[in-house]
């Protein structure tokens, strides 16, 4: 049996987001979530499934957006329900997967030598230095926990590697902002509620 994951980019997308939306229980639906017009209560399954219909339509977006050269990067291979995903909508591209501590589902893992086991501090600079910067087309990442504040702190250490990475004209989904100089949010074109999911692209 594998062992459970201890990285926070292992932990599943649900169990993320029902973390992340704790405080959901006291927001509201601004026009009435059951159409009268009256506000209702967003439980946190409500809140957690707006944020993972906003990650699968994001996910299909980048698949039709994306361009035609170069890798495509998975950072945070969780229960491995993105990645899964990703390889049914980008069939023939090489996906590179990160994880800590692997503890997929047993069918949703990378080939051999897709999955890169580490820290991503250790795994990724080593994967520029072998591939080359602006190699990646494509990278999504979901690593967040519970913890906002360390959250941003790991996205502030994470955000010149995953510059780095980025080919010209490259996306990068995230769960979080990341900040990156020569990329522009591009959140908005997508239509996805502000504040669900970050979309950004490398200026070419």
């Amino acid at each position: 049996m594998r062992p459970r994951s201890t990285f926070p980019g292992a932990i599943t997308t649900l169990r993320s987001a029902t973390k992340r939306t704790s405080r959901a229980c006291w927001t509201f639906w601004p026009d009435g979530h059951d159409g009268s017009g009256q506000e209702t209560r967003m439980t946190r399954l409500d809140s957690a499934i707006r944020r993972l219909t906003a990650q699968r339509d994001l996910l299909d977006w980048a698949a039709q957006n994306v361009g035609p050269a170069g890798l495509v990067l998975e950072i945070g291979l969780g229960n491995g329900r993105t990645y899964d995903h990703l390889r049914a909508k980008l069939p023939g591209r090489e996906i590179h997967v990160f994880e800590r501590s692997p503890a997929a589902h047993p069918d949703c893992y990378p080939p051999e030598g897709y999955l890169i086991v580490g820290d991503l501090f250790d795994t990724l600079p080593p994967f520029i230095e072998r591939h080359g910067r602006g190699s990646a087309a494509l990278i999504h990442i979901d690593i967040g926990s519970g913890d906002e504040e360390a959250n941003r702190s790991l996205a502030r250490r994470l955000s010149p590697l995953l510059e780095a990475l980025l080919q010209p004209g490259g996306i990068l989904l995230g769960d979080r902002a990341f900040d990156m100089p020569s990329c522009r949010d591009i959140s908005a074109e997508t239509k996805v509620p502000e504040g669900r999911y970050f979309v950004y692209r490398r200026a070419a």
